[in-house]
């Protein structure tokens, strides 16, 4: 049985590139009757941008009642809020302890605004460490990350590593599980879909919200309507074959490259798979954002669980440093 971790930080509701890139593969990937799961929401690591209790509180919500509305079993899966675990922290202390400063700098989110030192906050700075909290303390076999995530966990081996080098074999070193298909899930301007660009797209937005976000916002050229156009070059279709059909993103294709039919029919057919693909999710997150204790309960009990994994390697670890 394989063990598999997965976090996704409270910084806002999430959108359509965290849904289709991280929250249904790792969902899928739970419901494997060959895996075990660990799924938490990152709220810690979201404080290094938001500082307003009341709007992480609503985010940690948010990411919550997404998981569920997507059909996370927590019966099979370890699903918990990350400050709930104390267990993490403690953790997170001893390995900055063993883990360099110069390599902590190389670390792309300190690396990003490290020309703008007034940004950089010392949470955002030993980030990477925190984040090898979250993967160490599970004896976690698995990470799913994305290319741009591959620098923290290989940041997360080395640390262990050189723990395990220096006091004893104590960690598990985890292994990277890239999914190819899901790396890259565009935004409307056609770059990659992130709350820090203002590009992303809310499928839990009201169907007339999200219309006007995306004849407003999506990128399209000017060809005219009876002219052939390219639809592997066009954000639209990009998006669209990603929330329909095969067939029926050939079909999309066909029609543009046929003529006849425009950027604004493209856009309109978008909107109706997005309203209509996601109904009965969209129905199910505002269901669960009006039951807060709902969304307590089912953290708290994972909580319990991710703490009964936790004590035991956080004392290996105090064993092994002498406290």
């Amino acid at each position: 049985m394989a063990r598999i971790l997965t976090g996704i930080q409270s910084t806002g509701t999430p959108h359509l590139g965290n849904l289709l890139g991280a929250i249904r593969p790792a969902i899928e990937l739970a419901h494997k009757d060959d895996n075990e799961s660990f799924l938490f929401i990152a709220d810690l690591h979201s404080l290094t941008q938001i500082k307003g209790g009341s709007e992480l509180r609503e985010n940690t919500y948010a990411v919550a009642a997404a998981w569920l509305a997507f059909g996370l079993d927590t019966n099979r899966s370890v699903f918990y809020r990350q400050s709930d675990v104390a267990e993490v922290t403690e953790l997170a202390w001893y390995l900055n302890c063993f883990y360099p400063y110069q390599r902590l700098t190389l670390a792309h989110s300190f690396k990003d605004k490290s020309d703008r030192l007034e940004d950089v906050n010392s949470g955002l700075f030993s980030y990477p460490m925190l984040m090898a909290a979250d993967i160490l303390l599970y004896d976690a076999d698995y990470v799913p990350v994305g290319k741009d995530q591959l620098q923290h966990l290989e940041m997360t081996r080395d640390v262990a590593s050189r723990f395990n080098h220096k006091m004893g074999e104590t960690f598990m070193v985890p292994k990277e599980l890239i999914r190819a298909e899901t790396q890259l899930i565009p935004g409307v301007d056609g770059e990659k879909m992130s709350k820090s660009k203002g590009n992303t797209i809310n499928i839990f937005d009201d169907p007339s919200a999200l219309k006007k976000h995306i004849n407003k916002n999506i990128v399209t050229d000017a060809t005219p309507l009876d002219e052939p156009k390219d639809a592997t070059g066009s954000v639209v279709w990009q998006l669209y074959k990603l929330v329909a059909s095969e067939s029926d993103a050939q079909a999309m294709a066909e029609k543009l490259q046929s003529g006849g039919y425009g950027w604004g029919h493209a856009k309109k057919d978008l909107l109706a798979a997005l309203v209509d693909g996601f109904a009965q999710e969209r129905d199910e997150f505002h269901r669960l954002m009006n039951d807060r204790s709902m969304l307590d309960a089912e953290l708290a009990k994972g909580a319990e669980r991710a703490r009964a994994v936790a004590q035991p390697v956080l004392q290996r670890v105090r064993s092994k440093i002498g406290f």
